[in-house]
């Protein structure tokens, strides 16, 4: 089983930037693919990032694509969200998960995070 910890989220002006990390127990990070998925108020959870488990190829969401930034650390069991650029509606609460390929589709992920809440204020 693989816990999974968010932290990094806060209250940001919109342009400003914040960086999510995520930190996985267990010693089989880095056979996982990771994910970032964001869920705000009445809203589905949608797909942010993700980056594979061995090539650290990324993924993301057209919305997110070029100012938001994906990576891990295998040494140190962390996935980061680099938040550039942050608009109003990038308010929401930010979850990592794992899986074992990078997927848009929440299912696909087998273990959550509790997540992090993140506000941008206009």
């Amino acid at each position: 089983q693989v816990q999974l910890a968010e932290s990094g989220g806060g209250l940001v002006q919109a342009g400003g930037s914040l960086r999510l990390s995520c930190a996985a127990s267990g010693r089989t990070f880095s056979s996982y693919a990771m994910g970032w998925f964001r869920q705000a108020p009445g809203k589905e959870r949608e797909f942010v990032a993700g980056i594979s488990r061995s090539t650290g190829t990324t993924r993301y969401a057209d919305s997110v694509k070029g100012r938001f930034t994906i990576s891990r650390d295998n040494a140190k069991n962390t996935v980061y969200l680099q938040m550039n650029s942050l608009k109003p509606e990038d308010t929401a609460v930010y979850y990592c998960a794992t899986g074992n390929i990078v997927s848009s589709t929440p299912g696909t992920y087998h273990y959550w995070g509790q997540g992090t809440q993140v506000t941008v204020s206009s």
